[in-house]
């Protein structure tokens, strides 16, 4: 018997629950797709290092990861970059180089058919 796993964030719950919504609404799977990664435990949330968003992105790209962004490696090109959480050098990393970085929820607003974005794991 498969036991259910509660989460108890509200900001999470909350994000969990509109990503579907907006899915079903929108018939849009990307969202889908990462509320089902945040659903599952903590422990298993993406942990992206700079040197690997640097590595598999191209200029001006824009990114989302369901985890957080830390900040080993380097970045040498402009990107948009959307996490559950930053480490503080990732965030002065990324906007030194004249990119941004997003919440979930904010890219979620600016871009709910969610088109031209990469997931990273």
């Amino acid at each position: 018997m498969k036991r259910e796993i509660k989460k108890t964030n509200p900001r999470l719950i909350r994000l969990i629950t509109d990503l579907k919504t907006l899915s079903r609404e929108k018939d849009v799977h990307i969202w889908r797709d990462i509320a089902k990664r945040l659903e599952r435990p903590a422990r298993s949330y993406a942990q992206v290092n700079l040197s690997k968003i640097n590595r598999y992105t191209i200029e001006d790209i824009t990114v989302i990861v369901p985890g957080k962004v830390l900040g080993a490696g380097s970045i040498e090109h402009k990107v948009t970059v959307a996490a559950l959480n930053f480490s503080d050098s990732a965030l002065e990393k990324i906007k030194n180089k004249g990119g941004s970085c997003l919440t979930i929820e904010q890219l979620v607003e600016i871009n709910p058919s969610g088109s031209g974005v990469k997931i990273m794991q």
